[in-house]
Order: C-alpha cells, then sequence, then structure tokens
C-alpha cells in the first residue's frame, strides 16, 4: 500500500482556488505546493445531467488546481479521466510533462453526456490508471479527485474500498443534486477532510477556502487533537489513524480493540485454540498430544508404551488401551485372555445354510439339491431344467435338485409323467358352435357353412348382412391440407366407420396419419365399438409436413396388417383392405410398395382431393381401379365419397370366417363316404317300397281278371 502523505497538496490548491478567477496561469500567482511528489487523478462526471455551461466550469476547476501544483515528471503528475454510462481515460499519468499541454488537453476534451456510473469508473481508476504502464510511481501517493453532480447509477461503495485499500486517497467533490451518502461512501477517512459538497458549479472554485488550516507540510498528528488511541500517520492537511498489531481499528476511525484470532475462527488449530491479542497458539485436548507442526493433534498410543499384557491385540483408546482378541476368539472376563471360539454354534458366522466349526474359524457348506456359490458362503439351488438335465416333452418345472414335467395349455400330462398329448376341447367344452366347432392347442374356433358368416356371438351362423373386415386408413397429415380441412377428413373417417359391422368378432379398424413421418394413431386391436373409434378419431392432432405416402404404404404392409397389432391369420380368409387418403403428389416414390401391397393380398381404395394425383391414385388402387379409386375437387365433397364407399363384400366373394375344405383330406374322405353309404341306404329303401308296391299292384291285376 501507499503512503497518501502527498494528497494533502490538493488541498492546499483547493485553498488557492478561492482567489483564482481564470483558467490560466497568471503572473504573481502563489507559491507552488513544494511538499513533496503525487501521481493525481481527475475523475469527472459528464453525465447529461450536467450542462455545457456546468462542465466548462469543471475545466477551469482542474485548470486552477494545476496552476498551484509543481508539475514535472519528478514532481506531480496529472491524469483525467471522465466518465458516465462509459469510461474514458483523457490523458494518463506520464502523458504530459508540462501544465500548458495539460491545459490544452483539458480545453479539447468533448463530454460524454450519458448516464452516471461512478462505481465502474472508480474501478477503471484502481485498474487502469494508477498502473505503471500509465505513469504510477512506486512509493509516490496516489490521489484521486471525483467531481459530480448526481447520484451514482450502480453500486460504489465496495469499489471505493477496494480502491482505498489499495492506497488511493479519495476526495469526493459533489455540486449541486449530489448524493451526499454516496459522496462519503467513496471517500478516504476522516471525511471532514475528504467530502465537499458546493451548491452550484458557479462556487466550485471557491470550496478550497475550507483548507486554509490544511497547508502543505502541516503535520496534523504532531499539531492537533487527533484522538487516535495508538498510532496517528499524518498526511498533507490530514491523518488517519492506526493500530499497534494485533488490534483493529473501530468504526469511529480512532479507537482500537484487541483481535481476538481464536473467536474470529482466524485460527487453523485442531483441537484448541488460545488467544492473544493478534496471535493465538494451539493446543490438545486431554489423551493427545501436539504435533510438530503446532497446530494438529495425535492421540496418544498407550499400547506402544510396552506395558500392556493383552494375549492376542493392544488398542490404544482415549487415557489409555484395550485388549482384542483375533477372529475366532473371544476375549474373557479378565480384559485380556482370548479362548477359542464355536463360532457356527455361537451364531457368528455368514454361511447361508450350513456352518462347518474348527476352532476360531468356520467353513460353510450347502443342503442337499444346492451348490456353493464362489463366495464361499452363498448357495444356488441346482436348477436341472434349466442345465437341460430332464427328459420332459414340453414344460419342466424346477425344484432345489429335483423337477417334475408339465403341459401347455390345451394338453394333458400322459401316465409317464413326461409326455404331453393334446385336449380336444371341442370334446372337452360346450362349445355351442352352431355348425362346425374346430379344436386348437387349448383353444377352439367355429366355422359356418359356406355361404353363411359368424356372427358376432363367435358362434351363430348368419346370412351376408356386413361383412367382416381387416380396415386400415393412411389419412394425409401434409400442410397443404390445412387444419379446417383435416377436420373434414376425420368426419369423413366416421362416416366410413359408420358403414361398418365394428365388434371384435367383425370388422377391425386402423388409422394411420403421414407426412414427413408416419404414425400409427390406433392399430387394429385397440377398439372394438364404432364409438370408440369415432372418438378416437377426433383427438388425433395434425401432423402438418411433407406428403410421404410410399413410407406410409411401407409402414402399413409391415406393421399394421400384423397379427401383433390386431390383423386376423390369414387361414381365416378374413380380407385385408387399405384406404389411402391424399390431397397431393407424394414426395417420395409409390411405385414399389404400391405394387408390394396388392401382391400381399390386401386390397386398396384410393381416395383424393383437391391436388391429388390421378396416375398416381390409380396406382394405389386395386383392380377393377374404376371400383377403387374416388377423386372430388373440393374437401366439401368427400363426404358423400363416404357415401358411395362399399368396403364390405359378401361371403360368396370369399370374405368372412369361411371353411375351404380340402377334398383329399382324410375326415373329409371320411364324411364323403359317409353321406354315400347313407345316400345308398336310402335309395335301397326307396327301391324295395316301390317294388312292393309294384306286387300289390300285379296281384291287384290278376284278381280282377
Amino acid at each position: 500500500m501507499k503512503t497518501t502523505r502527498i494528497g494533502g497538496a490538493l488541498l492546499f490548491v483547493l485553498l488557492n482556488m478561492a482567489t483564482l478567477a481564470v483558467a490560466r496561469p497568471k503572473a504573481g500567482v502563489e507559491q507552488k505546493c513544494k511538499s513533496g511528489p503525487m501521481d493525481l487523478v481527475f475523475l469527472i462526471d459528464s453525465s447529461r445531467s450536467v450542462r455545457p455551461h456546468e462542465f466548462e466550469t469543471m475545466r477551469k476547476f482542474m485548470i486552477d488546481i494545476l496552476n498551484t501544483l509543481d508539475i514535472g515528471p519528478n514532481a506531480t503528475r496529472v491524469g483525467v479521466v471522465q466518465y458516465s454510462s462509459q469510461v474514458r481515460s483523457e490523458f494518463s499519468l506520464n502523458s504530459h510533462s508540462t501544465l500548458s499541454n495539460m491545459v490544452d488537453a483539458i480545453n479539447g476534451i468533448v463530454p460524454l453526456a450519458q448516464g452516471t456510473m461512478t462505481g465502474l469508473a472508480i474501478r477503471y481508476i484502481m485498474n487502469n490508471a494508477f498502473i505503471a504502464e500509465e505513469g504510477d510511481r512506486p512509493k509516490v501517493a496516489n490521489v484521486a479527485v471525483i467531481v459530480t453532480d448526481g447520484r451514482p447509477q450502480d453500486r460504489v461503495a465496495e469499489v471505493a474500498a477496494e480502491a482505498r485499500q489499495k492506497g488511493i486517497e479519495i476526495y469526493a467533490v459533489g455540486v449541486a443534486r449530489a448524493d451526499m451518502a454516496s459522496l462519503r461512501a467513496m471517500a478516504s477517512l476522516p471525511f471532514e477532510d475528504h467530502v465537499f459538497l458546493v451548491e452550484s458549479f458557479d462556487l466550485i472554485h471557491q470550496f478550497g477556502l475550507q483548507f486554509q488550516d490544511k497547508l502543505c507540510g502541516l503535520d496534523l498528528c504532531v499539531e492537533s487533537e487527533h484522538g487516535c488511541e495508538q498510532i496517528c500517520e499524518s498526511s498533507p492537511g490530514s491523518y488517519h489513524c492506526l493500530c499497534l498489531p494485533g488490534y483493529t481499528l473501530n468504526n469511529d476511525g480512532k479507537m482500537c480493540t484487541a483481535m481476538d484470532l481464536c473467536a474470529e475462527d482466524k485460527h487453523d488449530c485442531e483441537q484448541i485454540c488460545v488467544s492473544s491479542p493478534g496471535v493465538f497458539t494451539c493446543d490438545c485436548n486431554e489423551g493427545f498430544t501436539l504435533n510438530d507442526d503446532k497446530k494438529t493433534c495425535t492421540m496418544i498410543n498407550y499400547c506402544s508404551f510396552g506395558n500392556h499384557t493383552c494375549d492376542h491385540e493392544c488398542v490404544s483408546v482415549l487415557k489409555g488401551f484395550q485388549c482384542r482378541c483375533n477372529d475366532g476368539y473371544k476375549l474373557l472376563g479378565d480384559g485380556r485372555t482370548c479362548r477359542a471360539t464355536d463360532l457356527c454354534t455361537e451364531g457368528k458366522h455368514d454361511c447361508e445354510q450350513i456352518c462347518v466349526s474348527s476352532p476360531g474359524f468356520f467353513t460353510c457348506d450347502c443342503n442337499e439339491g444346492f451348490t456353493l456359490n464362489k463366495d464361499k458362503k452363498t448357495c444356488t439351488p441346482i436348477d436341472l431344467c434349466a442345465e437341460g438335465k430332464h427328459d420332459c416333452e414340453q414344460t419342466c418345472i424346477s425344484s432345489p435338485g429335483v423337477f417334475t414335467c408339465d403341459c401347455n395349455e390345451g394338453f394333458v400330462l400322459n401316465n409317464d409323467k413326461k409326455t404331453c398329448k393334446h385336449l380336444d376341447m371341442c370334446n372337452i367344452l360346450d362349445h355351442g358352435c352352431e355348425h362346425r366347432c374346430v379344436s386348437t392347442p387349448g383353444s377352439y374356433y367355429c366355422l359356418c357353412p359356406e355361404g353363411q358368416l359368424l356372427k358376432e356371438d363367435g358362434k351363430s351362423c348368419g346370412t351376408c348382412k356386413t361383412a367382416n373386415i381387416d380396415l386400415v386408413l393412411l389419412i394425409d397429415g401434409s400442410k397443404s391440407v390445412r387444419p379446417q380441412n383435416f377436420e373434414l377428413v376425420k368426419k369423413f373417417v366416421n362416416q366410413v366407420v359408420d358403414t361398418l359391422d365394428v365388434s371384435a368378432h367383425g370388422t377391425r379398424v386402423g388409422l394411420i396419419q403421414y407426412s414427413s413421418r408416419v404414425r400409427t394413431e390406433f392399430p387394429l386391436n385397440m377398439y372394438h365399438t364404432a364409438e370408440e373409434i369415432k372418438a378416437a378419431v377426433m383427438k388425433v392432432q395434425y401432423m402438418e409436413k411433407g406428403t410421404m405416402t410410399g413410407l406410409a404404404l411401407k409402414h402399413m404392409l409391415e406393421n399394421s396388417f400384423s397379427e401383433v397389432e390386431g390383423a386376423r391369420p390369414a387361414v381365416r380368409s378374413i380380407p385385408r383392405i387399405g384406404l389411402v387418403f391424399t390431397d397431393g403428389r407424394s414426395q417420395d416414390d409409390i411405385t414399389e410398395y404400391a405394387k408390394q401391397v396388392k401382391e400381399a393380398g390386401i386390397t386398396m381404395y384410393a381416395v383424393g382431393v383437391g391436388k391429388a394425383v390421378e396416375d398416381e391414385l390409380r396406382e394405389i388402387a386395386s383392380e377393377p381401379v374404376e371400383k377403387h379409386f374416388y377423386y372430388t375437387t373440393d374437401f366439401s365433397a368427400i363426404s358423400t365419397i363416404a357415401e358411395n364407399l362399399k368396403l364390405n363384400v359378401c361371403p360368396e366373394e370369399s370374405q368372412g370366417e369361411i371353411e375351404v375344405k380340402d377334398p383329399c383330406a382324410c375326415e373329409n374322405l371320411v364324411e364323403f363316404q359317409q353321406a354315400t353309404m347313407s345316400n345308398l341306404e336310402q335309395l335301397t329303401q326307396k327301391l324295395t317300397a316301390m317294388s312292393f308296391r309294384l306286387e300289390q299292384l300285379e296281384n291287384q291285376l290278376l284278381t280282377r281278371k
């Protein structure tokens, strides 16, 4: 930190300002201050509240002070910084070595005319003005004169304290509207020597009269009643109080208080801190000894004294020692002797199943059907099923070291308790099928005769009213559709649903939306009533991107008609129908997947609106194209298309769960033979009856003759 003894030169200058009337040096001016060199920086407020004529007064103020100083490279150096919302250095401490050059530079300053960031300005001079590169000299007092007319727009107390801590003596000169609290927050102590409030800019050059008793070289510590309790340190025209080492200066700036470093936690003792004014020593609690670093403590090792009689191990504790036995031994009542223990009997083991004891230690073993793990403590059941050490035909049920066999649903275990036989569910259950029951492993299903369709109850047969189909609708969600039209598309879908016999055993419906990507809104097996489907359709959110129709066809082919998503097995002959709705040209190629979906047995309908491309729609549609292709120019007309769409066909067109018989199958041959024999028997009976009738007729004719 630098001394501030030269700062009083400024006070001398301020005194002389009372007699100065112009901003130029005159012949016969007062004696220059010769008290010693200093590095002086003016920090002037050029905010917009400082009017042009007031800023001119500030120029005169600085020039008048310079006229009283001994300016030179080895005497007083001067720098000027102006600030508003920003900070600008006008010239540094080493820029000018003559008074005339400084005056010219001051007269050339252009005000910034912005805000009042005083804290920013103080930090600037601390970090950028009072540095060696800018002309700051070691062991030369640093003095800052801050001139302002307003309240700072930022915080000044902390940065001003930091500047003072670095040795900068700060004088705060407030004019007119300046805030006294802010001036005191910036200035050095004592405030009566460093804080000045001038009523107007016109009077700023007169306030130097206040410092007539603080001329250069006056030692106020000697010449005045300073009131410092311990040490008084003079500065030109001022003084400040200091304290002896180990004491701190009170808020009154005069009295000193002994520093209790222990109470303030400013020590590094591990256990006990013993305080003296400004210093401390460390000590330890009972049972500990202070280490060579005089800070940390180590517990006294009583075992190291060699006076214990422990059988096995001595453990040092606070204020003494204790004996401890090795694993497998226990300490007797005398506190020193150890005896081997039966760890298994005493439960001092961690075996999961069997503990085998030896004096002072143990080993682990497992029950029959278990094996000891690598940790030599826990056991794992021997899983003969997992190891493949069984001869079950279908299901193996493991128990530790043994297994039993079981069968899958629809099968029963044979007497050998290993193999399984198939259960004929049609013979076991009251299936209720109206026409024919077909048994499957663990279940069954019903079939109807050709020309009839299985009803919703899955058992009764009836004539064709509405056919059973698996229907997947692909709707265009591209941005060209627009939100209001997308709502019409959803109504179109619900009109189609209204024409269908929707149920788990009847028609199933799935919905896909596509744009630049494809999203399954709901699969075939999610909803089983028309009401559920229509409610789900109205909740679909518009995607609003591109038109990737080919990608949508690929998704439908690979996912939508899978049994995982609810499509019924192909052997059931349930028709698979896809309906594509679009309003524009596809942005990807549709040719390959339009071909593949039809080759996969999916009947495709294509519905286009507005700018839909007819060639693409025809390529998607199944044969005959005229029955599977629809187009309208306006979204409002799509309800008409919904009314005309006939997606259901009757069983005679190979729709529904129709039994297709193989005439060469064994059961069908037997059925054919039985039917043939029955017909022959009926024919024989009819021929016999006819022969008997003929005999009666012949007898009647002979009698008449």
